[in-house]
């Protein structure tokens, strides 16, 4: 590799979206230029069946050091995920099961390919080492840390302080990720401001264990289309496998301050296009237009550069011109009226939301339509006639008589 190219790269990493660098980044720089082969890892939970664009950032950044040489894991926490990380929430996560498990790994692999080269990445499942522990030597790792240090998390305080409960696992995931991290021998963990406290627990082990420093490079978030943290819950994800339409739609209903970060996170475009696209913008350009290219990167990224100008097409007609797309699915209803519930059973049923909860949701927040007229959660009996319904702003069901 030309040495331009590998600076290029390494600045790449060390500086597009990071938030924090432990200890510091000039010693993970001098660490990159000593010409070593490091062992690095990024892990992930399957506690859904997709992964997301938000994922596929750090899954990136794996990949610039698979392309500089270095021993990438990438890890899947098969085990971890029985006993969910809270770092980012406030209550505690339901417990899954082996089987719901098993069934979220089915489609990983295929998922991260999009973005990983397993020609030079290894894929793994903690599984591996965390199911071989006996309770001795969970209790020889225990005593590398204190329980002070867990609760004086913020949200750790914040729910003790509300009276909520914290189980024992909870504690000890931090200390079964540290030990990830411990067995790779890793020399660079990647992770998001989140990890921050899990991957310390990593940089402990390694130090005590293996008298050896380890190093973590924390990246921000790409938010999700509404700002939040892009999650399953809140039905604001762009999920790799999502269709071309949906994601060129989804990209477009981002907000306008939103765009250079999404250029920045969310893709793989080029310094210079980022820059061109924030000079653009400050100028006064209408923010469509840079938001349609940054739309057609991703979709290209996600879905190769055929499905590009069909995804856009599809936006222009039913959302610019909101033409009712001549494929949206039909319900046959024979009933004059229907009722708020039987609705949320239609939505579902055609798949154009995952859950009840999530297509409740979308009607509170006013995101759902009966032949353009806004349907309200207090609604009670709704007039059909063979009528159309709009869910977000792109996608149509036909009920028919």
């Amino acid at each position: 590799m030309e040495e331009a190219r590998r600076k290029e790269l390494i600045e790449s990493f060390l500086t597009r979206g990071v938030e924090n660098i432990v200890p510091n980044r000039g010693e993970v720089e001098k660490l990159l230029n000593s010409g070593r082969v490091l062992n690095v890892y990024m892990g992930i939970d399957p506690t859904a069946t997709k992964i997301h664009l938000g994922h596929a950032f750090p899954l990136r950044k794996l990949q610039i050091l698979a392309d500089l040489g270095h021993h990438v894991t990438f890890l899947v926490g098969d085990f971890t995920a029985t006993v969910g990380d809270t770092s980012d929430k406030e209550t505690e996560r339901p417990l899954l099961t082996r089987e719901q498990i098993e069934e979220n790994l089915k489609t990983y692999r295929r998922q991260a390919k999009k973005f990983l080269d397993f020609n030079k990445i290894e894929m793994h499942f903690n599984s591996e080492w965390l199911s071989k522990l006996d309770f001795a030597g969970v209790l020889k790792l225990t005593r590398h840390f204190s329980l002070n240090e867990f609760i004086s998390r913020e949200l750790i305080k914040k729910r003790l302080n509300e009276g909520k409960s914290i189980s024992l696992p909870e504690v000890l995931y931090p200390i079964m990720q540290g030990y990830d991290s411990m067995v790779m021998d890793t020399d660079i963990q990647i992770g998001g401001t989140d990890q921050i406290f899990n991957m310390q627990a990593g940089r402990t082990l390694i130090k005590d264990l293996k008298e050896k420093d380890s190093f973590i490079v924390a990246n921000g978030f790409l938010p999700g289309t509404d700002g939040r943290k892009m999650s399953k819950t809140w039905g604001n994800a762009i999920w790799l496998e999502d269709s071309p339409e949906e994601i060129f739609g989804k990209v477009m209903s981002v907000s306008d301050d939103m765009i250079i970060t999404y250029y920045t996170m969310g893709s793989n475009a080029p310094q210079s296009v980022i820059d061109d696209a924030k000079k653009r913008l400050e100028s006064g350009e209408n923010p469509m237009n840079i938001k349609r290219e940054l739309g057609r990167v991703i979709v290209k990224e996600l879905c190769g550069k055929d499905t590009v100008e069909a995804a856009e097409e599809f936006f222009q007609k039913t959302v610019v011109e909101k033409k009712v797309d001549e494929n949206a699915p039909e319900v046959k209803w024979e009933k004059e009226t229907i009722v708020v519930e039987d609705l949320i059973k239609m939505i579902v049923e055609q798949g154009m939301t995952t859950s009840n909860g999530e297509a409740k949701r979308l009607i509170e927040q006013g995101g759902v339509y009966l032949n353009e007229v806004r349907v309200e959660k207090k609604s009670e009996e709704l007039n059909v006639d063979e009528g159309i319904v709009r869910v977000g702003k792109r996608k149509y069901l036909k009920i028919i008589r």
